[in-house]
C-alpha cells in the first residue's frame, strides 16, 4: 500500500507468541550488541533510505539528523520500482522502506538480511498486530500477507521465512493502517456501512476504485463478498478461476457506468472526492485528512465487513556492514524511539511501538488518534494545519477498533502475472 506521509501503503500457527520471543531474547544476550555504537560520536553517516516518494519526510530526516547526526538521502522511486531495485540493485541504497506483502517476491533474490532483534532496543514492544496476529488478545484477519507470516526469517541470510520467532526479523514496522472506503457524507446524505455500496446503482458514476492491481482486485472481493455472490477461501492469493470471477464482476459494473475513475495516485483521488465527481471511493487515511483540511466533508467510513490492512517496513540490503549498518541500526532505533511514531499518529497512520509514540503525544492528542475519545481540542497535523475541530470523533473510532476489525491484508497472489493481466483487461475494456 503505498501511502502519503509529506501531504498527510503472509498462517502460521505457534505456540511461542512474538513480542514474548522477542522480550525474552533481552536476557539470552542478544540484547548486549545494543546500543550500536553512537554514530554522531564519529565521522557523519549518510544513508540511501529507498522507497516511495510519499512514504518519505523531510521532516523526520531534518529530526533524525538533529538528534543522531545521521544524514537521511531519500531516493524516491515508483512502488514497483523499489522491488526491483532490491532485486538488480542491492548495493544503490542501505535502507529499505517496503510493504510487507512484498516480502515473498524480494526474499528468494538474497539479497536482504534479517535484523538482529538484539540490536533493536524496542524489539519486545512492537505491536502485536506484527507478532502475533492479534490486537488486545484478539485474532484478526490473515487472508493476504498478513505480516505475522513473513515477520521472522530462519537465519540472518536465509532466504525462508520462520513460522516460529527467532531473533532475525525481515522488517522492523515503519507505517500501517486499515484501509476502507472514503464517502462525501453531505452528497450522500445516508449511513453507508457495507463494502457493496461501491456498486450500488445509486453512485452510478459518482463512483472510483483503486488502479493498482493488487490492491484494487481484493477491494473488488470485498464488494464481492459483500454483495455474498462469492465467498473467497483467501482473497489475498486467489486462484484463476476466483480472479476471473473477480474481474469479470468488476467489467459488469463499469459496462454499466458504474465508475468515474481508476486512480493510481494519491492527489488524484483527493481532487475527485474534493470536487464532488465522486462520492464513494477506495481511499486512503490521509487523502480523507486532506480533503477534510480544504473544509470539504470526507469520511473514511467503517464497514461492517471489516478492513483491509497494510504494513511497510525498514529492511536492510545484505551487503550492508560496518559503520553503515551500524547507522542504520541507530536510525531504527531512534525511529522507534517515539517522536517519528507519533509525527506519523498525528497523521492517522499507526506505529510500531505504541508506548514511545504516547510519551511523545499530548494526552488529548493520544485520546483522540488512538482511543476514539472526542477531542478536547483542536487537532493538527505535524505542519499546524487544522484536521479536525474539538469535538470530533476519529472515523472508526479507537486502534483497537479499527485493526482489531482487519479482514484481509495486501499481498501479492501466486497467480500475480495472470491477476495483472486480467487487471489490465478490466481497465481497459
Amino acid at each position: 500500500m503505498t501511502k502519503n506521509i509529506s501531504t498527510g501503503g503472509m498462517s502460521r500457527r505457534t505456540v511461542l507468541k512474538g513480542s514474548a520471543a522477542l522480550a525474552g531474547l533481552a536476557g539470552t544476550g542478544f540484547a548486549s550488541s545494543f546500543p550500536a555504537p553512537a554514530v554522531h560520536a564519529q565521522e557523519a553517516v549518510t544513508l540511501r533510505y529507498l522507497g516511495t516518494a510519499v512514504n518519505q519526510s523531510a521532516d523526520i530526516a531534518r529530526k533524525a539528523k538533529e538528534d543522531i547526526g545521521v544524514t537521511i538521502e531519500y531516493i524516491p522511486v515508483e512502488t514497483d520500482e523499489v522491488a526491483k531495485r532490491v532485486i538488480t540493485q542491492p548495493n544503490s541504497f542501505d535502507l529499505l522502506d517496503s510493504e510487507y506483502f512484498s516480502l515473498p517476491k524480494l526474499l528468494p533474490s538474497g539479497n536482504l538480511q534479517g535484523m538482529d532483534a538484539g540490536k533493536i532496543k524496542y524489539a519486545g514492544q512492537i505491536a502485536t498486530v506484527f507478532t502475533k496476529g492479534e490486537v488486545e488478545g484478539k485474532k484478526i484477519g490473515d487472508q493476504g500477507t498478513a505480516p505475522k507470516k513473513v515477520f521472522y526469517l530462519e537465519g540472518q541470510f536465509s532466504k525462508k521465512f520462520s513460522a516460529e520467532p527467532t531473533e532475525w526479523i525481515t522488517l522492523i514496522p515503519t507505517t500501517y493502517n486499515a484501509d476502507t472506503l472514503g464517502i462525501r457524507p453531505d452528497l450522500i446524505k445516508r449511513p453507508i456501512e457495507s463494502w457493496a455500496e461501491l456498486v450500488n446503482p445509486e453512485f452510478k458514476g459518482k463512483a472510483a476504485i483503486l488502479n493498482i492491481p493488487s490492491i484494487g482486485i481484493m477491494d473488488a472481493a470485498m464488494v464481492v463478498e459483500a454483495l455474498g455472490k462469492y465467498k473467497y477461501p483467501d482473497k489475498g492469493n486467489m486462484t484463476k478461476e476466483e480472479i476471473d470471477l473477480t474481474t469479470d464482476f468488476l467489467k459488469e459494473a463499469k459496462k454499466a457506468g458504474q465508475f468515474r475513475a481508476f486512480w493510481s495516485d494519491f492527489n488524484e483521488s483527493v481532487n475527485l472526492m474534493a470536487s464532488g465527481e465522486v462520492v464513494i471511493q477506495s481511499m486512503w487515511s490521509p487523502a480523507v485528512t486532506a480533503v477534510r483540511s480544504k473544509g470539504i466533508p470526507c469520511t473514511y467510513q467503517p464497514l461492517k465487513e471489516g478492513y483491509r490492512g497494510w504494513a511497510s517496513g525498514f529492511g536492510l540490503p545484505k551487503t550492508l556492514e560496518g559503520r553503515k549498518l551500524d547507522a542504520a541500526y541507530e536510525f531504527i532505533n531512534w525511529f522507534l524511539s517515539g517522536w517519528a511514531g507519533a509525527y506519523l499518529n498525528r497523521q492517522g497512520y499507526y506505529s510500531a511501538v505504541l508506548s514511545t509514540a504516547k510519551e511523545n503525544m499530548e494526552p488529548y492528542e493520544w485520546a483522540y488518534w488512538m482511543e476514539g475519545k472526542p477531542a478536547e481540542k483542536d487537532i493538527h497535523a505535524p505542519d499546524g494545519t487544522l484536521l479536525e475541530k474539538a469535538g470530533t470523533v476519529r472515523d472508526g473510532g479507537s486502534y483497537e477498533d479499527r485493526m482489531g476489525a482487519i479482514a484481509c491484508w495486501n499481498s501479492v497472489m501466486d497467480e500475480n502475472t495472470y491477476m495483472i493481466r486480467k487487471w489490465n483487461e478490466f481497465i481497459a475494456a
